[in-house]
């Protein structure tokens, strides 16, 4: 019997790394490609990029200090029990190739990503339209209800803004479908090698060093500017850059924020661009045990007042459970926040337009 159970375990075991094996053989492409060849060679002349990977412009660890893993599989396992919507999440589904785009729209698809339309020029931020933010599709699963827009529901896309390769920013099964319609890539260094590796174009790539600028067409440019981040798609972290971009737009200035933890650079990047009409900041997926790289919901005010922002737009929420906090709770605490100290926050739906002075919805639509 003894040998019997000693033979099932070790089949067991095989069986198990043979599965693992396979899933790894099938992603491989999810995986995408470390940087090599030129790509490499600028990314070792960038002064962010020291022993071997990027750093921050401030210390930071990815875990706090005296983090367990021992804790943090507890916590995985005793999660809040609001973690997951209870109902489907509502939404508007927009027509957005009929989008009116007079002034600057923005329309936000849950989590980081949205779309921008301004002047007969449209750029996508970030698309995740997968339905999971991971190399598989069975984890890190979309909430119901918020996988309202495909990549069939796009318009032609001028230029695609892409924060850092982490899977729920840079999606495998997005950027391939969305290749035909694209007509330009912007993003950090050593992000391209991924896109590469995907089948777009190299000629189609821009890559951006924090504090490096390009005009992108008249009356557009676009500026990389640091956050407090990491990268990586599988273990090895730090061989691509991660950024925020500053958006000049046919006359007014976006903050798109990408991922981020607080720090100085806000009130550095607020000193040298802005004010900004609107800053679109990461607020959501933070735990206790990674403070430094996503803001507590508080923090990401602060960051806007930094920022010198008339307006802040809250997301990477809504869309996936990346942590262990009630689903809404980041939106409560930051609105809680925010009228504390009389800042103005838009809270759309996934699909609702939000108009660049003009309308900014604010209705309370997660409470149910």
């Amino acid at each position: 019997m003894k040998r019997f159970r000693t033979i099932m375990i070790f089949t067991a075991f095989i069986l198990t790394g043979l599965v693992v094996a396979t899933l790894l053989f099938m992603q491989q492409s999810t995986f995408g490609r470390n940087p090599a060849e030129t790509r490499l060679d600028r990314i070792k002349h960038s002064p962010n990029y020291k022993d071997g990977s990027f750093q921050n412009l401030e210390p930071t660890e990815v875990m706090r200090e005296d983090a367990s893993y021992a804790g943090l599989m507890r916590d995985f396992f005793q999660k809040d029990k609001n973690n997951i919507p209870p109902l489907p999440l509502p939404s508007i589904k927009t027509d957005l190739k009929a989008l009116g785009d007079s002034t600057p729209t923005i329309v936000w698809f849950g989590h980081s990503s949205y779309l921008i339309k301004s002047k007969g020029v449209t750029l996508l931020v970030d698309p995740v339209f997968s339905g999971h933010a991971s190399p598989v599709s069975f984890f890190g699963k979309s909430f119901p209800g918020t996988d309202v827009y495909s990549v069939d529901d796009m318009p032609a896309i001028d230029y695609l803004v892409l924060s850092h390769d982490h899977y729920d920013h840079l999606d495998y099964e997005t950027v391939t479908k969305l290749i035909p319609k694209v007509k330009k890539f912007y993003t950090a260094l050593g992000v391209g090698a991924h896109l590469e590796r995907w089948g777009v174009p190299a000629d189609r790539i821009v890559e951006f060093d924090w504090w490096e600028h390009q005009p992108v067409a008249p009356g557009i440019d676009l500026t990389a500017t640091p956050a407090r981040h990491f990268s990586g798609r599988s273990f090895a972290r730090g061989k691509t850059l991660w950024t925020s971009f500053v958006l000049n737009l046919h006359g007014y200035k976006l903050f798109l924020g990408g991922d981020s933890g607080y720090g100085k650079h806000f009130q550095t990047i607020g000193d040298q661009y802005g004010p900004f009409d609107l800053a679109i900041l990461e607020c959501g997926q933070y735990g206790k045990d990674w403070p430094n790289i996503h803001m507590m919901p508080e923090e990401v005010i602060t960051a806007a007042q930094d920022l010198r922002a008339r307006t802040l737009l809250p997301v990477h929420w809504a869309k996936f459970s990346l942590a262990m906090h009630a689903w809404n709770e980041p939106i409560e605490r930051l609105l809680k926040k925010a009228d504390k100290e009389g800042f103005d926050v838009t809270t759309p739906k996934i699909g609702e337009p939000v108009v660049l002075n003009a309308s900014y919805p604010r209705a309370v639509w997660w409470n149910f």
